[in-house]
């Protein structure tokens, strides 16, 4: 029997320990939704950011594959992060401030040729062909890196070379996208020096080099080399650098057409890695289009 006046405690709780496996659990959970949530803010940046200027919601959420409600969600929280704006008249999200600092400060990381050593070393063991890029130096198209391919080219050519600007394919993709003063100056002394009577059509050339992306040249400079050139563009759309790919004539002709496009293809890799932008790529829903190479038979 109880005594009389006494007071009953009431049971304390359990409370589950701190190392629990229940807890450990809803902490992984919370852990998994922020990081999940941080993926898709970045995802949909990426997308503002892709659209190239100002739009509304639903293009946004269109090119993120979320709905408009939860791309408003996500871009109010990335307005008051400072990285996306909202124009009070059109209702139209831009990126903003925060989202250009944080872009510059990538690019200025950023060393082309670092880049590049990975992509045409790459581009070098898939395909076997000998690559080399060049920049415009004061003498003109200038290679600065080589990537031996297999079997290697026997050729003249190494770092150093300067590469003629109307009869190799390194200098004819210059003349189509490099500075047209410096291109136009250079192309008068080439023709000077060569004292061709046959007369060369410089604007046929460059249409040519756009409309195909790149330039392709047989037993032009060296008898027996095949080779075929395309460009790299920084972030102001300025020519970077050119790669060239070469073949002798220990490779068939018949795999030409798949090296050129994974030349293109390796080329718009670095160019969209360095912040540039390849040409046909345009922001409208036009992804995947590129400068369709045209392959020699």
């Amino acid at each position: 029997m109880d005594d009389i006046g006494a007071t009953t405690q009431p049971k304390a709780k359990r409370s589950r320990p701190h190392g629990s496996p229940a807890r450990a659990g809803e902490r992984a959970d919370a852990q998994r939704r922020g990081i999940q949530s941080m993926e898709t803010g970045l995802h949909l940046l990426a997308s503002l950011a892709a659209c190239g200027g100002p739009v509304p919601l639903s293009a946004v959420a269109q090119r993120a594959g979320v709905s408009p409600s939860q791309a408003h969600r996500y871009l109010s929280s990335l307005m008051a992060a400072g990285m996306a704006k909202q124009d009070p008249g059109t209702g139209f999200y831009d990126l903003d401030a925060g989202a250009i600092r944080l872009g510059l400060a990538a690019l200025a990381r950023i060393d082309v040729f670092a880049r590049a050593d990975v992509t045409f070393m790459d581009f070098a063991r898939a395909t076997g062909r000998t690559c080399l890029l060049a920049v415009w130096g004061d003498a003109g198209a200038t290679v600065v890196r080589w990537y031996p391919g297999t079997p290697p080219v026997i050729t003249s050519l190494a770092i150093g070379s300067v590469m003629p600007l109307l009869r190799s394919a390194t200098g004819r993709v210059f003349l189509a996208f490099g500075d047209r003063e410096a291109m136009d100056a250079e192309a008068r002394r080439a023709r000077e020096a060569d004292r061709a009577d046959a007369p060369i059509d410089l604007e046929a050339i460059r249409r040519e080099v756009r409309a195909a992306g790149g330039a392709q040249v047989d037993n032009t400079l060296i008898p027996g080399l095949r080779a075929a050139a395309a460009p790299v563009f920084d972030l102001q759309g300025r020519l970077a650098v050119v790669a060239t790919a070469m073949a002798s004539s220990a490779f068939d002709p018949t795999g030409d057409a798949a090296a050129v496009a994974a030349l293109h293809a390796a080329c718009r890799d670095v160019t969209e890695a360095i912040g540039g932008r390849w040409p046909g790529a345009v922001s409208a829903g036009s992804e995947g289009r590129t400068p369709q190479a045209q392959p020699r038979p």
